[in-house]
């Protein structure tokens, strides 16, 4: 695992950064299998911008193929590099094929190949130690599902107007063996745009995980929920990504364990429309 890691970093290569005017480098992160027999090839992205962030429709200057150019990646892109950011599904007969996402952003593309090969197999739902990422609902009473793939809850939204968001998340607040266990909620929760026409403005993008009392999935010992809302600043159909962490780091930091994708898919009408 720590080697396909190691290797999957090659991909988002470091160098002089600034604060805008640079362009987005795609990330190839690895492959992990699904229960049903296919795949999911793990993408991330270094934006070498430290200030500036970017929008980018799916089209020529952001595909993904062959199958695309639409295949769920992100449009909007934040600062710096972001790891385990979506996955791609891919059939069980998929064999030795590529796939290969292609960014133009501020005039500069970037092309970057996947595929199955051995030494690229993740396992991002336990690592060495046991330890598992944290579950993920858009209700309390669920359903709850942990890792890369996540899944998906729904709202509308007026534009203009501040919408409430709240995420219920369970962990098994495991630790690397000796350790101590952290003082700071056992789960922190952050919330980005993904897709979407306009701006999104978070009244907190990191909200506190607070401890609340629900039945959450069997051998999680931590549960809480966060709560914030967003504005829309145009009428469309928008994504936001949830990313739900453990103590291991945003995105597994590059080793693949242990964190949790959630997505929440908003429809944002002006308040005079049906």
């Amino acid at each position: 695992m720590l080697t396909g890691a190691g290797i999957a970093q090659q991909y988002a290569p470091t160098g002089p950064v600034h604060d805008s005017g640079q362009g987005v480098t795609p990330a190839f992160e690895g492959w992990f299998r699904n229960p049903d027999g296919t795949y999911c090839i793990l993408f991330g992205y270094f934006n070498r911008n430290q200030k500036q962030e970017l929008d980018v429709p799916v089209g020529a200057e952001n595909r993904i193929e062959p199958g695309g150019p639409d295949q769920g990646q992100p449009t909007h892109f934040l600062p710096k590099r972001q790891w385990g950011v979506f996955t791609v599904t891919a059939p069980k007969d998929f064999g030795t094929r590529k796939l290969s996402w292609t960014l133009t952003a501020n005039g500069k593309t970037t092309s970057i190949p996947a595929n199955l090969d051995p030494l690229w197999e993740l396992s991002p739902l336990v690592d060495a130690t046991g330890n598992t990422p944290p579950f993920v609902a858009f209700d309390a009473a669920g359903p709850f599902t942990q890792g890369p793939r996540g899944q998906s809850g729904f709202l509308r939204a007026d534009v203009g107007h501040a919408t409430a968001l709240t995420v219920w998340v369970a962990d098994d607040a495991n630790v690397v063996p000796g350790a101590t266990a952290p003082k700071s909620p056992a789960v922190t929760v952050s919330l980005s745009k993904f897709r979407g026409p306009g701006m999104v403005t978070f009244e907190n993008a990191r909200p506190v995980v607070e401890r609340s009392e629900f039945e959450g999935p069997a051998k999680t010992v931590f549960r809480g929920k966060a709560t914030t809302a967003a504005t829309f600043s145009e009428p469309g159909e928008y994504v936001l990504r949830v990313q739900a962490n453990d103590w291991s780091g945003e995105g597994g930091r590059g080793f693949q364990c242990c964190w949790s994708n959630g997505w929440i898919k908003v429809t944002a009408r002006k308040s005079n429309e049906p």
